[in-house]
């Protein structure tokens, strides 16, 4: 089975402490979420106040953090109603509709309007969050869990897949980056029929392509690391959004549900909830995002926005512009059967695909090829199949968020650190914000003090005095990681070309005396490797390896010392050992 979480212990962990690690509670980090109409969790009763719920609310997880399942029905977050949500018309007669039936109440994309993308300088840094429908298929790429790891196994679309941090500010063309994504937030957090687990939410899985699908399919997504004011509910910057079109999917043959057109709209508008209960406004017009245009209806189904705080749109002329705070950043996908799907882009001239991230048209005046959107991001940078490149489908990206994150990745996942830990892909044992498998969680223990020496032979920095006029050292380097098994243990300033040996248990005892030195280590006691030589340098080493070769497991602690000849030590025992260095081990 391949465990994508490190550690199942997490679990509570991450509901309770993870979110802590982003620097917020969760009172201010959230995530949020919807679901189609066809979801078999349209009409469950929600874990907050057991309305049901509907494909027009804004859910979030019942834990406050996505965790291992089984885990229990997602809570609303937002309403789509007017009792302080969203404002959409027709919504309470919707409320306990049937699964799998269509109700024009659909929501397509969200945004809080915080979504800032940096510049190739860059002052934050994103992770490209995205989902993809039950019809995608990926590419392959890197390791599992990934949208091609997920899609044989109908796992793929209650999950969220993130881009990471090493991914180069757009606009990047098709192949102009090697990154794919990696599976970050699970449907229901149960192992699926690939074997793989990650933290979930509390949708069903899975959900088949074709047939009467049983599962749920993750409609639109935003997660706020540096959220606006207003925690959890109704969020103090308003919700932007987008509503369910009415065109046919090539693949199904079937017809959208039409809630925009329900509302007044064209399902490529951007829709803009102020306060809590609406009504909705339009905030940017379909064509002002080169939508619209191409002789029909687009579908825009996907988004992010970083609204520079005027209230209105102003659009974006050319990429990173808005960085000055005068215009806005929008970027968003459409769905597949869009009329703008295979037209050329505004940046590149290149047919787009229903997986592209994309942006506001590139004018001419600054070098716009067509009207049309432009490529911000290409489908095939995330490892997503395109008509363009790849023949039969695009795949669907059907929901996008851009999560700012510290900007650190020290295990080099390509995931940022603080997100790492808090969905449960790194545990943070010591909860210091930095994942356990790049640092050593622990340290030199029992020491040689004045009152412990065994003939005076005190060294208070390491083990007790031999015949180098110091005492023998242990020290340690790499981290506890039982995956990784990169720790490596140096014991120093010992006798030169004498013998010694590794041990380690399971507890701290004494500590004793024991020929020259001290033995402080208990419980279990086990020699480790072969008798080795100090030679000229007076230095034993073992490791990496240390933990396949003990034997260790995960969320144990073990206790090292090193034993060592010293015939001409200063209490005749012609023995001594070095202080002790304890490790807690970590998956």
């Amino acid at each position: 089975m391949n465990v994508h979480l490190k550690n199942h212990g997490l679990a509570a962990i991450v509901a309770t402490v993870g979110w802590a690690t982003l620097g917020a509670t969760p009172a201010q980090a959230q995530f949020t979420f919807s679901i189609d109409y066809a979801g078999f969790t349209i009409s469950a009763p929600d874990s907050f106040t057991a309305v049901p719920i509907t494909e027009g609310d804004l859910l979030t997880p019942a834990l406050g953090a996505p965790a291992l399942g089984p885990l229990p029905v997602p809570g609303i977050d937002v309403s789509g109603g007017f009792a302080g949500g969203l404002g959409l018309i027709g919504h309470a007669p919707c409320v306990g509709h049937p699964p799998n039936t269509q109700c024009r109440i659909e929501l397509d994309a969200v945004s809080y309007g915080q979504d800032l993308m940096a510049n190739s300088a860059g002052f934050l840094a994103n992770s490209i969050w995205f989902s993809t429908d039950t019809f995608a298929l990926g590419v392959p790429g890197g390791p599992p869990p990934t949208v091609f790891s997920e899609a044989p196994c109908a796992d793929l679309a209650t999950d969220v897949f993130g881009s990471g941090i090493t991914m180069p500010p757009g606009p990047i063309p098709p192949f102009a980056f090697i990154g794919g994504n990696t599976g970050l937030i699970d449907g229901d957090g149960m192992v699926s029929t690939c074997g793989i687990v990650y933290p979930g939410v509390g949708l069903l899985e899975p959900s088949f392509p074709t047939g009467q699908p049983i599962g749920d399919n993750l409609d639109a997504l935003n997660y706020d690391s540096f959220p606006p004011p207003g925690g959890f509910g109704f969020p103090a910057t308003g919700v932007y959004f987008s509503l369910d079109g009415v065109n046919v999917h090539p693949i199904t043959g079937g017809a959208g549900v039409g809630t925009a057109a329900g509302h007044g709209f064209s399902a490529s508008d951007v829709l803009l909830t102020a306060a809590p209960g609406g009504p909705p406004v339009l905030w940017a017009p379909g064509p002002m995002l080169g939508l619209d245009i191409a002789g029909g209806q687009d579908d825009l189904d996907a988004l992010a926005i970083a609204e520079n705080g005027s209230g209105l749109f102003e659009p974006s002329l050319q990429p990173y512009d808005w960085l000055g705070g005068g215009t806005d950043m929008v970027l968003f996908s459409v769905r597949i059967g869009s009329p703008v799907i295979g037209m050329p882009d505004s940046i590149f001239g290149i047919p787009i695909a229903a997986g592209d991230i994309l942006t506001t048209p590139l004018p001419t005046a600054f070098g716009g090829v067509s009207p049309f959107p432009g490529i911000f991001i290409a489908a095939e940078n995330l490892d997503l199949s395109t008509t363009r490149s790849f023949g039969g489908f695009d795949d669907d990206l059907n929901a996008l968020d851009l999560v700012q994150t510290a900007g650190s990745d020290c295990n080099g996942n390509g995931i940022d650190d603080a997100l790492d830990i808090a969905f449960g892909t790194s545990s943070d044992v010591n909860t210091n914000g930095v994942p356990d498998e790049c640092e050593l969680i622990g340290g030199p223990v029992c020491f040689c003090p004045a009152g412990s020496a065994p003939c005076g032979n005190f060294y208070a920095p390491g083990g007790c005095r031999n015949s180098t006029g110091v005492g023998g050292l242990l020290t340690g380097i790499g981290s506890g990681s039982v995956g990784l098994d990169n720790l490596v243990l140096t014991a120093s300033q010992l006798p030169i070309n004498q013998f010694g040996l590794f041990f380690h248990g399971a507890s701290l005892i004494g500590p004793f005396p024991f020929g020259d030195g001290l033995r402080c280590v208990g419980g279990g006691i086990q020699r480790f490797g072969t008798v080795m030589n100090s030679g000229a340098t007076g230095t034993l080493i073992i490791g990496p390896g240390i933990a396949a070769g003990a034997g260790i497991i995960p969320v144990t602690t073990r206790h090292f010392q090193c034993w060592y000849r010293d015939p001409g030590g200063p209490c005749a025992s012609s023995f001594n050992t070095t202080n002790a260095f304890s490790v807690t081990f970590t998956p």
